[in-house]
């Protein structure tokens, strides 16, 4: 069955960048000029999953209020003849048909996917998590689609951390060979997973990132899952009975090893970089920025006003 729905958990708090965040979605913060979260909806319907579930609570009326029209400001710019803006203003409401359902408690990333149980119903579907944005130059959704449609099951996206990190993370744990799949990345099959190991414990530097293609017996398997790590529902928890069980079910687990370019949008220094390197990259900002940026690290950055 192929892939045409994704689900955005999109309910967090946001408590690492507060107070910005105390009136203000996290998922609304610009990245140069457009919220995080737009990125990641324009990415799952580039992949081709223009039907979007948001799952949102009672605080982030605004994250769904950004994909609808807005009738008043559209006039409003086209009376001033402004066509770019408008243009711009108006594909945010075009990107994908978006939905949305609220989550009525923080009760882990289990529990929002499970959230849009109604909404998918018995179809595979993504699973995009607003805080890692993906390069829109790495086709990574589009090659864990076509590894979940040569092999079934569910796919996650992987990726190589430093050491000192790992005990953020999901870690798996996989086979040694990998298996021929993507084009671009490497396909490997996941045989356990650990939520958050300390680093002296953890199976591997391969951790989970942001981005799933899910079948829909993780609905099943999620419902019966306990609350785990922090008191919360986790995902992780769930893909781990389903990838031991796999053999026995007929539905294997792959990860695809990614390797290319990820912003962490919900960490203050990675979000930073974000918007300094895609402002940098941008054809009518960069030439600005990047001389200007290149001047202040070249005199001493912060350390020439000392």
């Amino acid at each position: 069955m192929p892939v045409t729905k994704a689900v955005i958990p999109a309910a967090g708090l946001g408590t690492r960048f507060l107070p910005a965040t105390k009136a203000v979605p996290k998922e609304m913060l610009p990245v140069v000029d457009r919220p995080a979260i737009e990125y990641v909806v324009e990415e799952a319907a580039r992949a081709g999953l223009r039907d979007v579930l948001l799952v949102t609570s009672r605080s982030k009326k605004a994250v769904e209020d950004h994909f609808d029209r807005d009738a008043e400001l559209e006039l409003a710019l086209e009376r001033k003849g402004d066509g770019a803006r408008l243009a711009r203003v108006r594909g945010s409401a075009e990107l994908a048909e978006v939905h949305s359902v609220r989550q009525g408690a923080p009760r882990g990333l289990g529990h929002a996917v499970l959230c849009g149980a109604q909404h998918v119903g018995d179809e595979p579907f993504a699973v995009l998590l607003g805080d890692d944005l993906i390069d829109e130059r790495d086709p990574l959704l589009e090659e864990m689609l076509a590894v979940r449609e040569r092999f079934g099951g569910s796919v996650i996206a992987l990726m190589e951390v430093p050491e000192e990190v790992v005990s953020l993370y999901g870690v798996a744990t996989v086979d040694p060979d990998p298996v021929g799949a993507g084009e671009r990345y490497e396909t490997v099959r996941i045989r356990d997973l650990v939520e958050k190991p300390p680093a002296d414990e953890a199976p591997s530097n391969l951790a989970v990132i942001g981005r799933y293609v899910l079948a829909p017996r993780v609905f099943e398997v999620l419902r019966r899952t306990q609350p785990g790590r922090g008191g919360e529902i986790q995902l992780t928890d769930a893909l781990c009975e389903m990838a031991r069980a796999a053999d026995e079910d007929g539905e294997p687990v792959h990860g695809v090893v990614f390797t290319g370019r990820r912003y962490d949008t919900g960490d203050r220094v990675d979000y930073l970089k974000a918007v300094i390197r895609l402002a940098c990259e941008r054809a009518d900002l960069g030439p600005e920025i990047y001389p200007w940026l290149e001047e202040y690290v070249t005199n001493g950055g912060p350390k020439a006003d000392n």
